[in-house]
């Protein structure tokens, strides 16, 4: 996470120094924030003690070590699910059929707890190298662990029965910590990941055409409308998800769009 962390910063103009390979600890050159480098696993630790005001680290981890600390914000990346899978030629099917199985893990409390909660009973072997060998060795009857893209499943000859926890790398603070600070980076933090996720669209279209591509186009917030020298014609700018980019290009060109631009929004304040 460490890449993606301080490339955030830096997209929040936080300005935080290069650190070298060794670094342990650099500031940021903009702001009054002090960055420290420790283990992802160890943060819910520091930010629960108050060694630091908040950290980043994923929420699979912080629900593992259970601690005592509040989710500030979603950052966006380092996704994954922790799902549970048994080999291709068991004949489970869906995380029910795991009831009275044994699955071997490196997160014992995270899927002794997600597994409850869809109401699966389920021994649980603690392991702490490579889980996924753990049906081959006949260790486990299944294997409970984080998959990102599913290759390392497929590889062992392993297949998923589904998804018990979805995960990302996540900002964290002390809940009710005495002061704002940590609220405050969150915010400024928050701009900036909710402006990855959205593209600024404008387009000309015929006045005739305007209900329709307003329909099409989604999100919260009605398209603003500006009239152009041209008579019947006007200029739409709106906000648009990016992952809808896609579907809606061809949609509003043939709805009469023209001129169609789409632009990267740097901050976003709702």
């Amino acid at each position: 996470m460490r890449e993606p962390s301080v490339t955030l910063l830096e997209d929040a103009g936080l300005g935080p120094e290069q650190p070298g390979e060794r670094a342990l600890a650099f500031p940021c050159r903009n702001a009054p924030v002090d960055v420290l480098l420790v283990r992802a696993a160890d943060v819910p630790e520091y930010v629960q003690d108050g060694v630091v005001d908040c950290g980043v680290t994923g929420a699979d981890l912080v629900r593992e070590r259970g601690a005592d600390v509040e989710e500030l914000l979603r950052l966006g990346f380092g996704a994954c699910t922790l799902e549970a899978a048994v080999p291709e030629e068991s004949p489970a099917r869906t995380l029910r059929d795991l009831e009275g199985l044994r699955a071997a893990t490196v997160y014992p409390h995270l899927a002794r707890s997600t597994l409850s909660e869809h109401g699966v009973d389920v021994e649980l072997v603690e392991v702490t190298g490579s889980v996924e060998v753990a049906p081959r060795l006949r260790l486990a009857d299944a294997i409970v662990d984080l998959v990102s893209s599913g290759n390392t499943l497929r590889t062992n000859g392993l297949r998923s029965l589904g998804v018990l926890f979805e995960s990302e790398a996540t900002l964290i603070a002390r809940p009710n910590g005495g002061d704002d600070r940590a609220h405050r980076l969150a915010g400024v933090l928050r701009s900036v990941v909710e402006a990855r996720t959205t593209r600024y669209l404008m387009l000309n279209a015929p006045q005739s055409a305007l209900e329709e591509i307003c329909a099409i186009v989604p999100g919260s917030r009605a398209p603003s409308i500006l009239p152009l020298s041209e008579p019947g014609m006007v200029a739409v700018h709106a906000l648009v998800p990016a992952a809808d980019v896609w579907r809606l290009l061809p949609q509003l060109e043939a709805a009469g769009g023209s001129s169609i631009l789409l632009l990267p929004v740097e901050r976003m304040l709702s």
